[in-house]
């Protein structure tokens, strides 16, 4: 009787439950990067609890494209660009793969120069010196320490982030005037408003989480010897896709309560004192001074070069995979440097023209915007490649996406793409 107690407990420890967590729950993770709290906080801080909506919008709407890049991965036992090559022109897959690259080269850079700031709000110094560290520290251990090992430590830096939670607790709010915001769309018809709006779709539905979590499905089943894909194992299918359902939904749930709660928080910090506009780290990190003090700092610098790291191997992983599956290489990153170099060369390649970016004058807070701004303009045409790959039957046999992912995923790019023309036009 001991010992079964004993291992029921040991099966509710938090750590069993962490060693638990899949592709779904990282991805749910990696997506509150530093761009999405610098655009979740500079959407707080300009438009107050108006553009609160966004995060509830894209909720279900993230779960459905997410679960279907996760489910042609599991069926076919391929990445996201290893099913685009059979299925489209070599020629469209490279441009698309290029965006993506371009996007995540980009936004590697924006993120990498977010942490170089932190790091100096709480330590002074140079930034750009710190910037270095954080990328060559990133670098060396994606290559050389296995992804289930780094990331596993990653994973608790990732719980700063609840202190924005606690602060919404800890002033008084209008809850009434959250219920509408939440409920309720409301934005100015305004090049700049409208180009807010594509920033917080495009740091929430972002391009490079489909070829990550596509491709780690790829990775868990091929990690197992007792799996496969579902298209040659169909008997596994009701444990796999029940898996990937219940896990997207969490990680997606979590990402945007703590979008949404960043955004609360800066609206009721920020906005109500008159800051609409966030130039900098430093009064990003204002937001969270009611709960931590002085400690405002520490406590969002700890969040900011948490989600950095986390992102950082997310972000290059996903152009690497992209790049190795559509030119046939070997990917992983569980494997070791000579078994899959032209993967770790794409990774190293894009880390370092991201950290070349971080040099650029644009302030930090600023070009973490604008990287989830051109997300969300880059994704679009990825969307529509996916949810085609994911209707074949030809790729995915009976296990082609059901039709809510279909309703929802075709309904996620009309919108993305509506906005995006809204906001060349408006601009």
């Amino acid at each position: 009787m001991a010992v079964v107690e004993s291992r029921f407990s040991e099966r509710l420890s938090l750590q069993a439950l962490f060693k638990k967590l899949g592709p779904g729950i990282i991805t749910g993770a990696a997506d509150d990067d530093p761009s999405g709290i610098a655009t979740y906080s500079q959407a707080g801080a300009q438009a107050g609890f108006s553009l609160l909506w966004t995060v509830i919008l894209t909720w279900p709407l993230m779960v459905a494209v997410q679960s279907v890049s996760a489910r042609i991965g599991r069926v076919t036992g391929r990445g996201l660009a290893g099913n685009m090559v059979l299925a489209f022109p070599r020629g469209v897959v490279t441009a698309l793969v290029l965006l993506l690259f371009l996007a995540n080269t980009i936004n590697l850079g924006a993120d990498l120069a977010a942490m170089g700031a932190a790091a100096r709000l709480v330590l002074g110094g140079n930034a750009h010196l710190f910037t270095v560290i954080f990328a060559i520290g990133s670098l060396l251990a994606i290559v050389f320490v296995p992804y289930h090992r780094y990331v596993g430590l990653l994973k608790w830096f990732t719980f700063s982030l609840l202190a924005y939670v606690g602060v919404v607790f800890s002033v008084q709010i209008d809850w009434a005037a959250v219920a509408v915001g939440a409920v309720v769309p409301r934005f100015e018809l305004s090049g700049e408003s409208v180009t807010l709006i594509v920033a917080v779709f495009g740091t929430t539905i972002s391009p490079y989480l489909f070829f990550w979590q596509s491709s780690q499905e790829v990775e868990e089943e091929e990690g197992d010897p007792d799996a496969g894909a579902l298209i040659v194992h169909p008997e596994q299918a009701d444990r796999e896709l029940g898996r990937i359902g219940w896990e997207t939904w969490a990680g997606m749930a979590i990402s945007n309560l703590v979008a949404f709660f960043i955004m609360l928080t800066t609206a009721v910090t920020l906005h109500v004192n008159g800051v609409t506009d966030i130039q900098t780290a430093e009064q990003a990190a204002e937001a969270l001074r009611p709960i931590a003090g002085d400690a405002a700092f520490v406590l969002f610098s700890l969040g900011l070069i948490g989600t950095g790291l986390l992102a950082i191997p997310v972000l290059a992983g996903s152009a690497a995979y992209a790049a190795a599956e559509s030119r046939g290489w070997r990917t992983g990153l569980e494997r070791p440097l000579n078994e899959a170099w032209p993967f770790y060369l794409v990774v190293a390649v894009a880390i370092l023209l991201g950290l070349a970016v971080g040099f650029t004058p644009l302030d930090p807070i600023k070009a973490l915007l604008w990287s989830a701004v051109l997300n969300g303009v880059i994704v679009v045409p990825i969307m529509a490649a996916m949810m085609i790959l994911a209707s074949r039957r030809k790729l995915m046999g009976e296990f082609v996406a059901a039709p809510w992912q279909r309703l929802l995923g075709w309904a996620a790019t009309a919108i993305m793409a509506a906005a995006a023309v809204a906001m060349f036009v408006l601009m």
